[in-house]
């Protein structure tokens, strides 16, 4: 798995949205970004996740802030959720788990006392030069925005 940090540039991201539109990183240079990883659409942790952002996204949006969701589900699944919960931001399906792993989040995992492999839930905040400012290793589903935004001195 690679271990990113804080100063190393962002790997790039070329890729369609929830809506198949596509999108690059490098389109977002002179913009903050929040690129937060996430196990699954329509579980428990993950909706709130979603919510706490889409509930704060003004906030987010007005502070200079593009946000971005990435998990394994595909294209559908990220429409449906991103319709279900009027999520306002951009979901990536990165089935081939290229984007995961570029960015190092896919790992060992701990359920009920058993080992897997999966989407460690994680939050990289890239600076408008595209490198990576801010890393939340232990995302607050219900209170990411305010890690967020601390993370980032507001």
């Amino acid at each position: 798995m690679l271990k990113l940090n804080i100063g190393d540039p962002a790997p790039d991201i070329e890729a369609y949205d929830q809506n198949g539109h596509p999108v690059s990183l490098g389109a977002f240079i002179g913009k903050k970004v929040v690129l937060y990883f996430y196990p699954k659409d329509n579980t428990p942790g993950c909706t709130a996740e979603a919510c706490n952002l889409r509930d704060n996204y003004q906030d987010l949006s007005d502070k200079g802030f593009v946000v971005i969701g990435v998990s394994a589900d595909d294209e559908k699944s990220h429409k449906n959720f991103s319709e279900k919960y009027v999520l306002p931001f951009t979901l990536i399906p990165d089935k081939a788990k290229k984007i995961i792993m570029d960015y190092g989040v896919w790992g060992k995992k701990k359920l009920y006392g058993k080992e897997y492999d999966g989407i460690n839930r994680m939050t990289f905040i890239i600076d408008e030069v595209g490198k990576i400012a801010h890393i939340i290793a232990k995302v607050e589903t219900k209170n990411h925005t305010a890690q967020i935004l601390k993370a980032t001195g507001y």
